[in-house]
């Protein structure tokens, strides 16, 4: 046999194909029907629980079935106007010597700046990150071929599928919002990076979307310890304004724009455009990155490479039914 035919046999698929349904949980988890899903739901999303009864929670969650988990996503509405994005210049020195222990330089920061008022309509972001079970059923739908990194040989994670979606490119992230438009006759997209920012941070400006000081019990981040996704909403003392949970730790979530520099402000030729040109911006840190990418103004990419696994979350101009 010729190599070409070697590598070419299905034996050498690097992917099977994706696992039936009802052959992996939640559908066959009768075994747990004593379980109240709606009170281990509730357990997840409280902050007076501690954090490991909150992952233990959420982990029976990921194999029960999470209610939380609906075929219209949740949302937050968020009000439009008038908003300011972005960061004084003189906030750059001070915000880099604060996160000087993980290693930040200026130039990252100055990517913020300047300060600058945007118009916007209202909106509605996701309550969550677009989880594992979600983006599993677009696969199964849709037959869209590339499977999230983070999936180890191609499986889907169903201990996991209450976890945020991580590994995927942002033309995946469109691809699974279309889907999601054909299937509920609801227009669905990715926020912009103005709208991701303004939901974040709300209308008084927070640093981190619970406040101005950085605290690693809000957000799933290097600091945490716990260097692995969580289920979405396991840290409910870090939710934005808007109600919305992650959008500080957890995964990196991609938004519409890609990177351009703010009006004034500098373009910054770092290692992301040193290494693949133009990118699309994420937002909101991650569970293997430090706390200065989980700030709400900071603007970031997905750099090639394991350390930078990123996700997603939807957004639309129309009430959600």
């Amino acid at each position: 046999m010729e190599l070409a035919d070697v590598a070419a046999s299905p034996h050498f698929e690097e992917h099977a194909a994706l696992a039936e349904p009802g052959r992996v949980p939640p559908v066959a988890a009768g075994s747990l029907h004593h379980a109240d899903p709606a009170g281990l739901a509730r357990m997840v999303e409280d902050a007076r629980v501690p954090l490991a009864d909150r992952l233990a929670a959420g982990t029976v969650l990921a194999v029960l079935g999470d209610p939380r988990i609906t075929p219209v996503p949740a949302t937050g509405f968020v009000s439009g106007g008038d908003v300011e994005l972005g960061l004084d210049p003189a906030a750059v020195a001070p915000t880099t010597a604060a996160w000087a222990h993980a290693g930040v330089v200026e130039s990252w920061i100055e990517k913020e700046t300047p300060a600058h008022c945007v118009r916007l309509e209202d909106f509605w972001i996701g309550s969550y990150p677009v989880t594992n079970a979600e983006y599993r059923d677009f696969l199964y739908d849709t037959g869209h071929e590339r499977r999230p990194s983070t999936w180890y040989l191609g499986a889907y994670p169903w201990e996991r599928s209450n976890h945020p979606v991580a590994g995927v490119a942002p033309q995946d992230a469109d691809a699974y919002a279309a889907w999601l438009t054909r299937r509920t006759g609801h227009p669905w997209r990715l926020p912009t990076e103005a709208e991701w920012e303004h939901a974040a941070k709300g209308p008084d400006g927070r640093e981190f979307p619970w406040g101005d000081e950085f605290d690693p019990a809000r957000a799933n981040t290097r600091e945490t310890g716990v260097h692995t996704t969580t289920p979405v909403g396991a840290f409910p003392a870090g939710r934005a304004p808007c109600g919305a949970y992650d959008m500080a730790g957890n995964v990196e979530e991609y938004v519409a724009d890609h990177y351009t520099p703010y009006p004034g402000g500098p373009f910054i030729d770092d290692h992301l455009v040193q290494s693949i040109g133009d990118y699309r911006v994420a937002r909101g840190g991650s569970f293997c990155r430090f706390g200065d990418l989980a700030r709400t103004r900071r603007r970031h990419g997905a750099f090639p490479g394991p350390l930078y696994p990123v996700g997603f979350r939807l957004a639309t101009s129309e009430r959600p039914a």
